[in-house]
């Protein structure tokens, strides 16, 4: 990275970086900062793509997108949702790629292990189908009770697990036991799992998004908070972790901006593209 370096492509996380956590839960604020909206906006009116890509399913970041007002050119703008197993552009809400796998298997084995685990699947548009309803403010949208064979019956693109009686460490050692082949998976803030299919993450997503605007993934800078950030970390020219990130988090990136409560994000756009920077 040269002295003359400055982002052409922005990844943006969304909860736990454009959005503050609600304290002592796994719920976010609904609303992006006035000064982080204000330097995403700094951003794109300098020439930078703005992307935004989060685990969120995508009819519960086109809010996002509209708060933000992405696009700013009149071109659509380019969401990388699902972990990237979903890239759409918007608006009208487009998929242009999504990629799908029998979670099935899988999920059978996570419950037998964990059988009072919850099980979420994305109903486009509407929420989840779960098949026993997640705490308050975890998911947006509907809850939708359905069995959990009807929901694996035919490909997803990603599987939510969750159990509140269950920690962190309690998730990562059932990942292990589980092996998963075929399956990739990230562990959340707390017990919290999400199976994608093999190879998909934000980074495989981004990618996809940076060849179609053909910038490198050298001319990009990706900000973050979680462990779902990893490989988005590893494929950006550069990397930021969210102050308040894990170690895991915060070890894997090449900058440390500040916490989320303390507007980190627009801290760190501002260093290239606000009145002292770019």
């Amino acid at each position: 990275m040269t002295a003359s370096w400055q982002p052409r492509l922005v990844a943006l996380d969304i909860d736990g970086t454009l959005l503050r956590w609600v304290e002592g839960s796994g719920a976010v604020h609904g609303e992006v900062d006035p000064v982080v909206r204000d330097a995403v906006r700094r951003a794109a009116e300098a020439g930078a793509e703005i992307v935004l890509a989060s685990g969120r399913s995508l009819h519960s970041m086109l809010p996002i997108a509209d708060q933000l007002g992405l696009p700013y050119d009149g071109e659509r703008c380019w969401i990388v949702a699902s972990n990237g197993a979903v890239v759409l552009r918007y608006p009208p809400a487009e998929i242009v790629h999504e990629e799908t796998f029998d979670a099935s298997e899988a999920v059978r084995d996570v419950l037998r292990l964990r059988p009072g685990a919850l099980v979420g699947v994305e109903e486009r548009g509407k929420g989840y189908r779960v098949n026993r309803h997640f705490p308050d403010g975890e998911l947006a949208g509907e809850m939708i009770v359905t069995p959990v064979e009807e929901m694996v019956s035919r490909p997803v693109s990603r599987v939510i697990i969750r159990d509140p009686e269950a920690t962190v460490e309690d998730f990562e050692r059932l990942a292990k036991e589980l092996g998963l082949h075929g399956t990739d998976y990230v562990i959340g803030w707390t017990a919290w799992m999400d199976l994608a299919p093999l190879g998909i993450s934000k980074a495989s997503g981004l990618a996809r998004v940076a060849s179609e605007l053909g910038i490198e993934a050298a001319d990009a800078l990706a900000i973050g908070d979680g462990r779902n950030d990893l490989e988005m970390f590893d494929w950006a020219g550069r990397s930021v972790a969210m102050g308040q990130a894990v170690p895991e988090v915060l070890a894997a990136a090449d900058h440390v901006t500040l916490a989320v409560d303390d507007h980190g994000a627009a801290v760190e756009l501002d260093r290239w593209f606000g009145p002292s920077g770019g």
